[in-house]
């Protein structure tokens, strides 16, 4: 194919993919929502592995959070229909994950994860220990210059290395967007010395990052499409879940958006966020996410988010 048809193609692609789009917008009615614990079963997800932590792993914290909201959301909207994507300690591909909400025609996907950092690796002196070391002197010029090697013992420290916990806190939420990081992650990610490819687990697995690449004629459509048909709602329930996230007096990182993408929020044919609920590698976050209190704090807080999108969306289809 020419470059000419090629162009052509996607343009038609897109065209068709716009009144798509035109007709789905009419109807804001909000009625199925989608909760994803992320990870399970085999794959963890990240895990506290800092000295000290509390060894908890990412899937069980995400499905404890997922459990209490969508409990939450089933009071709060009785008329609703709340979807968990699992509700035990099952493996689920990103495949999977999204056909579970497309084939239940999800309104909304609210995807639960806990965030990481990578850490960095102390290191402590522990001890001592005697070592026998021997020290070299010569005697002698020419040929009747003569090597003397001489023992002695030597105390000489033992250290150990250890992974140091993240050192900041906070919640962010993630959406598929024209690329962006907020100003309070920015900061976190310039004094950690990291990129922004780094934070979270780095898994391949549940909804983690893909190397699509969106400068390709089709890839620039797609990104308008789904810009056009959801990205709006999905950052405009990010923002919402973020305020309710700095009512709590807990860190809100903002409304994000890693450069290569989060795999399930592509795929998913509805508004999407991703909730990272805390650094599971900083000791109060960890604290905080395996706490009773905590999870639920963060379930109330993204079903209050819930019912503020739901109010403004029934405001603007009665108009």
């Amino acid at each position: 194919m020419n470059s000419f048809l090629q162009k052509f193609y996607f343009l038609l692609v897109f065209i068709v993919f716009a009144n798509i789009v035109a007709l789905g917008q009419k109807n804001n009615k909000l009625k199925t929502i989608i909760v994803d614990a992320g990870h399970g079963g085999e794959d963890s997800g990240a895990s506290g592995d800092y000295e000290n932590s509390l060894k908890s792993n990412e899937k069980n914290i995400t499905l404890a959070i997922s459990l209490k909201l969508v409990e939450l959301l089933k009071k709060q909207f009785p008329d609703l229909n709340i979807v968990p994507t699992r509700t035990t300690d099952i493996y689920q591909s990103p495949i999977e994950k999204a056909k579970i909400a497309n084939e239940n025609k999800g309104d909304l996907f609210l995807c639960i994860h806990a965030d990481y950092a990578p850490t960095q690796t102390g290191k402590r002196q522990v001890g001592s220990h005697t070592v026998k070391r021997y020290s070299v002197t010569y005697k002698g010029t020419g040929k009747k210059r003569k090597k003397i090697t001489t023992p002695y013992l030597s105390e000489e420290p033992v250290y150990e290395y250890y992974k140091m916990p993240f050192s900041r806190t906070g919640t962010s939420v993630w959406i598929f967007a024209a690329h962006k990081t907020s100003d309070k992650l920015k900061a976190i990610i310039t004094e950690s010395g990291q990129d922004e490819s780094s934070f979270h687990d780095g898994s391949t697995t549940d909804s983690s990052y893909n190397n699509y690449d969106f400068n390709t004629p089709e890839g620039m459509a797609m990104a308008q499409v789904y810009a056009k048909r959801y990205q709006e709602k999905s950052e405009w329930l990010g923002r919402l879940v973020n305020n309710e996230i700095e009512k709590t007096n807990r860190p809100a990182l903002g409304v994000n958006q890693r450069q290569i993408g989060i795999w399930v929020l592509q795929a998913t044919k509805m508004p999407s966020i991703l909730i990272e609920t805390g650094f599971i590698n900083n000791p109060e976050d960890e604290k905080y996410l395996n706490s009773e209190d905590g999870q639920l704090e963060l379930a109330r807080a993204i079903t209050n988010a819930v019912v503020e999108y739901r109010n403004h969306l029934e405001i603007n289809n009665e108009k």
